[in-house]
């Protein structure tokens, strides 16, 4: 093989891992973090509230997903920016809560410098998931 030829090779497979490397490192994305805290039965038959802990670290967003029942949610620390099917991208503070039809698509983002912790609390029938995967 030639010296122009081996460099060439060379120069494409320094090139070639040095992409690999940088678009793994943009596909891996900050672990999201769900605790649940309680779930009771409720009153209604066939219904649950489920209490739940959402960590979501600097850099991290949820995935677009949705839930079989209403959502209800409190930020404690960090801003969440929710991206919500049919609703214009709106950020949250600490201090503010916010509610999540069923069946809507949404995904919560932190865009900021702190982790995320916010408490949700779902209405669900029993045996339902708490969160759906979007297509």
């Amino acid at each position: 093989m030639s010296f122009h030829r081996t460099r060439g090779l060379a120069i494409f497979t320094f090139a070639l891992a040095l992409t690999l490397s940088s678009s793994a490192g943009v596909a891996q994305q900050p672990a999201v973090e769900r605790k649940v805290l309680l779930q009771e039965d409720l009153n209604i038959p066939g219904y649950q509230a489920t209490l739940v802990e959402v960590r979501i670290p600097v850099g991290g967003r949820e995935g677009r997903h949705s839930h079989p029942g209403a959502a209800l949610v409190h930020v404690l620390e960090g801003v969440i920016t929710l991206d919500y099917e049919g609703k214009p991208t709106k950020a949250y503070n600490p201090g503010e809560s916010f509610y999540v039809e069923p069946g809507k698509i949404h995904e919560g983002i932190n865009r900021g410098n702190v982790p995320i912790r916010a408490i949700a609390s779902f209405v669900t029938k029993k045996g339902d998931p708490l969160t759906v995967p979007a297509p």
